[in-house]
């Protein structure tokens, strides 16, 4: 676990970030409700602080709550995002006056009672970190600009010869699945358990733009039979013909939206913005399918020399983002990179890209694993458990290096198109 004093700056560092993703922006940009699929981003801001507030000064310290008016407001699971733009939120300058009443309290509570086991202060660190991702995706669904003011990482080259469908072969046999015992992992991480998976292949990288553009352009969302029936329902009730930001540009050329406004379709970056639909018929296109999340896992950290797995696909180091040369996260590059770009952070099967760039969607639902234990509270995993939410695995470009592990679990419903969010095939043997 973290030392008080490291997690004071890890406190700090997160918190600097979460106010230069807001820092270009306007107060009313901030503070409307732009999608009613996503939360005003002044929401946020008060729900980071309350959460905080919750775990850190009223549980952990023992201290009242300073609004108790305003847990329910600010509560993710009490107040749904589709009404939280009526409600009477606290502006922009009272969200930040928030944010720092909390976390002075915090900070002084550090120096004078330490962290404990460290595992709510892990639990808080994290919470803020995720909502920087989901802030994010606000951003760029609502098409704000200008950028982040985020430090930048420089963008690696362009391997080359990527698209997604080149597959590498992992056999069958037993392998070791969700978080290890001790330190910090979300509930439905644990236990670890043993599987035993026949072999198939997977894709070596996320399908690329190019791959997916000749999707598009080859009648890919007219082919009935490649699409499922719920997924074709949907595509036809909102008329989706290519993925979430992607048009026509004047010359009749694809381009993208992206946190630097349009540009053109980097044919080698991998595709974002997908649903599990679109991912699911893509995968239909091309004999393929969709991973299970075991399958997944195993791709990217089991290592059949040795018959054990490993912490993250290079090795038990953790990832240090973008400019470590192994994955694309911390949100340093503002969107992913080329496909294949970051060899070093090769998994034992070939895999590239496994963490980082776009969450992958699987084939498995959400639920628990075999002795699951809802810790710290019930509405963090499950109450999502079995009600049609899909899982994706890996992280984005946008996700925190601290936040994703091989084993990390993100869920969404199949028709979401707002997460950072690609795809990687997979075949049979």
């Amino acid at each position: 676990m973290a030392s008080p004093a490291s997690l004071t700056d890890a406190l700090t560092e997160a918190r600097a970030r979460t106010l230069a993703l807001l820092a270009p922006l306007s107060d009313a940009d901030v503070e409307a409700q732009h999608t009613a699929i996503m939360s005003p981003l002044v929401w946020d801001l008060a729900h980071i602080a309350a959460y905080e507030e919750l775990w850190l000064v009223h549980r952990y310290g023992g201290a009242p709550l300073s609004h108790p008016e305003l847990a329910a407001m600010y509560d993710a699971f009490e107040t749904p995002r589709a009404v939280r733009g009526d409600l009477p939120l606290l502006d922009r300058a009272e969200a930040v006056a928030y944010l720092d009443e909390v976390r002075e309290q915090v900070l002084v509570g550090l120096e004078e009672r330490g962290s404990g086991d460290g595992l709510l202060h892990e639990l808080v660190l994290r919470h803020e970190q995720q909502h920087n991702e989901t802030m994010l995706q606000a951003i760029e669904l609502a098409r704000l600009a200008p950028a982040p003011a985020v430090p930048r990482a420089e963008r690696p080259a362009a391997p080359g010869g990527h698209t997604g469908l080149e597959a590498v072969d992992v056999p069958a046999g037993p392998c070791e699945l969700g978080a290890a015992a001790g330190g910090f992992a979300y509930d439905n991480e644990r236990p670890r358990h043993a599987v035993e998976l026949p072999a198939f292949r997977i894709g070596r990288t996320p399908i690329t733009n190019a791959t997916f553009l000749h999707f598009v352009e080859g009648g890919g969302y007219e082919r009935r039979t490649w699409w499922a029936d719920e997924a074709w329902a949907w595509k036809e009730e909102y008329d989706i013909t290519h993925p979430e930001g992607w048009a026509k540009g004047p010359g009749g050329e694809w381009r993208r939206w992206t946190l630097d406004g349009w540009a053109p379709i980097d044919p080698e970056e991998p595709v974002v913005h997908v649903s599990w639909f679109e991912a699911d018929a893509l995968a239909r296109a091309h004999g393929a399918r969709l991973p299970s999340e075991a399958e997944w896992e195993k791709a990217a950290t089991w290592d059949q020399a040795t018959q054990t797995a490993r912490t993250f696909p290079w090795g038990d180091e953790p990832p240090r983002g973008a400019g470590d040369g192994r994955a694309n996260l911390d949100h340093t590059l503002l969107g992913p990179a080329p496909a294949g770009a970051y060899t070093a952070g090769a998994a034992p099967s070939g895999a590239l890209g496994m963490l980082g760039d776009v969450w992958e969607w699987t084939a498995s639902g959400f639920g628990g694993y075999p002795g699951f234990v809802a810790h710290p509270y019930r509405e963090y995993s499950e109450v999502f458990f079995g009600d049609g939410y899909k899982v994706l695995r890996g992280g984005s470009w946008a996700s925190r290096a601290r936040v994703v592990s091989p084993a990390f679990r993100n869920w969404d419903l199949p028709q979401r198109r707002q997460i950072f969010s690609g795809v990687r095939l997979a075949w049979e043997a």
